[in-house]
């Protein structure tokens, strides 16, 4: 009884009142039972796309790789800087999550759930582009049977299958008390299989002060043991690039550099998934303009690191000039890739710098505007990485340019409408903000401090000029 009435005081301190919590439960479950016209539109476009690109990955599989723009020189594309770039999404949903959580930082908790929902939907995508990149996938068992624990190839397996599995149970946990919400608050107007659904996720839960001490205690070191993991797995995946014999790979900060370059994707991938949803379910008065200016600061420190980690690149390996080095740098800088490398530069690290560096724009649209033109940037990034890696001569022959198909065109947008399906189901069966951690630790905005009313003296005029009624002026 102690332990509720101070929860019931601190709640009050707060500014939890029943009303507004009333209202958050209200805004936050009504997606759960009221489905509109356009949502069964918009799935039924998704699948459309969906349904396209599966199509072409069959023409694919009966055709073979050679539907695709890649060939003997240039023998990886499209799937597999998707297949990093996806994956590097994935990290700054958990990654940033877990970080947050360490340092209590309160402004975060209305997102928590998107961001880390992010991580696992980008895990079960991006896993299918080695799968897809594949021209016999069923060969796929040859790696599990017959795989040698000295490729870097195998160590990417295990990583991201074990990030997937953390990912799940670190989404899962903060969901158990929300579930049961769903469970208490839902009526007989929801379908009977949402009912059960949530009984039985639920586990139980009765908010005992037990069951919270235990959730809390589990949720601590899953977050803990979930950076690690979540580091590691970005690492092991440059470790493939790195390790390849490939001048323009050749790198031992790579590591750093594409984990970097994850959190960096990631955090605009989570701005620009929580300005859709704020938007599509009226979510403005728990996901306000300080979640985007804080994350839009996150945004403009981690596209400093990028710099950082560029120049020492380019500063290092263009001193040296070995040999490849200088058709990669003409490739880059003033030839076939010179346009988006510095769409790359000028547009994904530094607008979104000076963006956030004036307060005219430091708002909900101008960092909305800086997480699209990162989101893109890294996938040209990635598209650098790759093509320009792969396009330097290792014999004397001519280089060869690579295009996407078709075909590869087809299944990355299938892959994204993938995305967006999966996202939009589960906004649909899951409540989208963490109700409990938002009354728990946060309550509602604190209201913006009254500007105090200023004193108006008021200035006598002078006495106007008999003539012509003008005010006399001295000249002094």
């Amino acid at each position: 009884m102690d332990a509720v009435r101070e929860r019931a005081e601190a709640h009050e301190a707060a500014g939890v009142t029943p009303a507004w919590r009333e209202r958050l439960e209200g805004r936050v479950l009504a997606p759960l039972s009221r489905t509109s016209r356009v949502y069964y539109a918009w799935i039924g476009f998704l699948l459309v796309v969906l349904a396209w690109a599966v199509a072409t990955y069959v023409h694919q599989l009966q055709r073979g790789l050679i539907v695709t723009g890649m060939r003997d020189r240039i023998s990886w594309g499209m799937y597999i800087l998707t297949f990093v770039f996806v994956i590097g999404i994935s990290h700054a949903g958990t990654l940033l999550s877990a970080i947050l959580r360490v340092f209590k930082a309160r402004w975060q908790l209305s997102i928590t759930r998107m961001a880390e929902f992010i991580t696992v939907v980008a895990l079960m995508v991006g896993g299918l582009f080695p799968l897809i990149d594949l021209g016999r996938p069923d060969r796929v068992l040859n790696l599990i049977f017959y795989g040698r624990w000295q490729s870097p190839l195998l160590w990417d397996v295990f990583a991201v299958t074990t990030y997937l599995t953390g990912s799940t149970l670190y989404l899962y946990l903060p969901l158990v008390p929300d579930f049961a919400l769903c469970r208490d608050r839902l009526g007989k107007e929801a379908p009977r299989w949402k009912r059960w659904f949530f009984s039985v996720a639920a586990a139980g839960w009765r908010g005992t002060p037990r069951q919270r001490k235990a959730l809390e205690r589990a949720m601590n070191v899953m977050m803990i043991v979930i950076i690690p993991v979540a580091v590691s797995v970005h690492t092991v995946i440059s470790w493939i690039f790195a390790m390849t014999l490939r001048a323009p790979f050749n790198s031992t900060v790579f590591g750093a550099y594409f984990v970097a370059g994850a959190i960096f994707s990631g955090v605009a991938a989570i701005i620009l998934l929580m300005a859709v949803l704020r938007r599509l379910l009226h979510l403005e008065e728990y996901i306000s303009g300080t979640q985007f200016k804080s994350l839009g600061l996150v945004l403009a420190g981690m596209a400093l690191v990028m710099v950082y980690f560029n120049l020492s690149e380019y500063v290092t390996t263009g001193y040296k000039m070995e040999a490849g080095v200088p058709f990669h740098f003409h490739d880059l800088m003033v030839s076939y890739l010179a346009p988006l490398f510095w769409f790359y530069v000028l547009g994904g690290l530094l607008a979104p710098v000076l963006i956030m560096a004036f307060p005219k724009t430091r708002n909900v649209r101008g960092v909305v505007v800086a997480a699209a033109l990162v989101l893109v940037a890294m996938w040209i990034e990635r598209y650098l990485i790759v093509v320009s890696g792969f396009r330097v001569p290792l014999m004397e022959y001519q280089a060869r340019p690579y295009a996407p198909s078709l075909t590869e065109w087809s299944v990355f947008g299938g892959a994204f409408a993938l995305f967006a399906l999966i996202i939009s189901v589960f906004a649909k069966v899951f409540p989208m903000v963490s109700v409990w951690e938002v009354v728990e630790h946060r309550g509602p905005e604190p209201a913006p401090e009254a500007v105090p009313e200023r004193r108006v003296i008021p200035v006598p005029l002078p006495a106007p000029v008999p003539e012509t009624g003008a005010a006399e002026v001295s000249e002094s």
